[in-house]
């Protein structure tokens, strides 16, 4: 979401709800200035534009996103499916767009096939262009893949009879996204008191609500089974114990008090816990890294905004989660251990 449309956007406070770009505020706004900011890895300039592409059977209704020679390739590039990336350096008039999969398959365009796009002005006859469809590209989010299509900003210029060094818009990219709080109120200082900044997360609020219901459903699957976990460990140390009944009671008549014994016991139960949970480990990582490189489980994009299941494998958040795991356990163990101290050495040889 962030690498298609930036983590930090920059308009004109002229803008409406409309998705036609009012044109940028540049007298006290300068780009070079925000890509002085240590966080921010690179900024491109747009101007968008509503449309409709029209094929013989079928339409679509459109956003052109116009960009410059200042748009990173690199980072579009995984999102390409097919074709390439046209070059826009802002020279002329260059016709090569990009389709997102799914406006590609509703049209039932390929790359290298022309398409004609229809955009309308207030009081005007509607304008035609003729573009040729270089790329496809899929960012499996519905928001953007329904809508946007990529091209020359030159066009939008046109079009909107703005001047030619005229923009509509910033995308700011940072190097961390975490850190988008931190960096937004540097950017809200340079912009000047004509435009106005916006997250990522404020321009798409649906999808970050839909990820914390999903963070929200991992806490309660995670907490469900801390405590399936710490039943089982429970259920070992009393069944030891039930086992070694016999064997307490002669250490007891040999002189060990309860704690001694319970010490046993507890360490015995973490002996059989450590190496279940490196094996365990090795088993969750090994399956980590499968679905990372390899995308196995599959998802619906419709509905979950993305194709696969996504993997962040965090060393750190491993090794803290196991040594958790093992504290809750050992800490587990102490209560169900004092049932040690209710065996009677006298009792236990007298039922031998």
């Amino acid at each position: 979401m962030g690498d298609f449309s930036g983590h930090i956007s920059v308009k004109s406070t002229k803008s409406n709800a409309s998705y036609n770009s009012s044109v940028l505020d540049q007298e006290n706004f300068d780009i070079k200035e925000l890509k002085k900011i240590p966080e921010v890895e690179t900024a491109q300039s747009y101007a968008s534009l509503s449309g409709i592409l029209r094929t013989k059977e079928n339409f679509a209704g459109i956003i052109l996103k116009g960009v410059g020679k200042d748009f990173d390739k690199n980072r579009f590039q995984k999102f390409v499916t097919s074709g390439e990336i046209p070059d826009y350096t802002e020279k002329g008039y260059n016709n090569d767009i990009m389709l997102s999969e799914q406006i590609a398959k509703g049209l039932h365009l390929k790359v290298n096939d022309s398409i004609t796009a229809v955009f309308s002005k207030e009081d005007q006859k509607p304008i035609y262009r003729k573009f040729v469809v270089k790329g496809i590209y899929n960012t499996d989010i519905k928001l953007i893949d329904e809508l946007f299509v990529i091209g020359d900003i030159n066009h939008v210029r046109k079009i909107q009879n703005m001047g030619k060094t005229d923009i509509g818009g910033v995308d700011i990219f940072l190097k961390d996204f975490d850190k988008t709080d931190a960096v937004f109120p540097q950017v809200e200082k340079i912009i000047g008191y004509k435009n106005y900044t916006e997250k990522t997360t404020d321009k798409y609020p649906q999808i970050l609500q839909w990820i914390e219901i999903f963070d929200t459903n991992i806490s309660v699957i995670l907490g469900i089974m801390l405590v399936v976990v710490v039943i089982n460990i429970i259920m070992v140390l009393l069944i030891l114990i039930i086992e070694r009944t016999n064997s307490i009671g002669v250490l007891k008549t040999l002189g060990a008090d309860n704690n001694q014994i319970r010490a046993i016991f507890i360490n015995y139960t973490l002996l059989i816990i450590i190496p279940g949970l490196i094996v365990g480990n090795l088993i969750g990582i090994g399956l980590l890294l499968i679905q990372k490189y390899f995308g196995i489980i599959k998802l619906n994009p419709k509905e979950y905004y993305i194709s696969t299941v996504p993997v962040d494998l965090n060393l750190g958040y491993i090794l803290a989660l196991s040594l958790g795991i093992l504290v809750v356990s050992a800490i587990s163990l102490i209560v169900p251990s004092y049932l040690i101290s209710r065996i009677s050495p006298a009792k236990v040889v007298k039922y031998n």
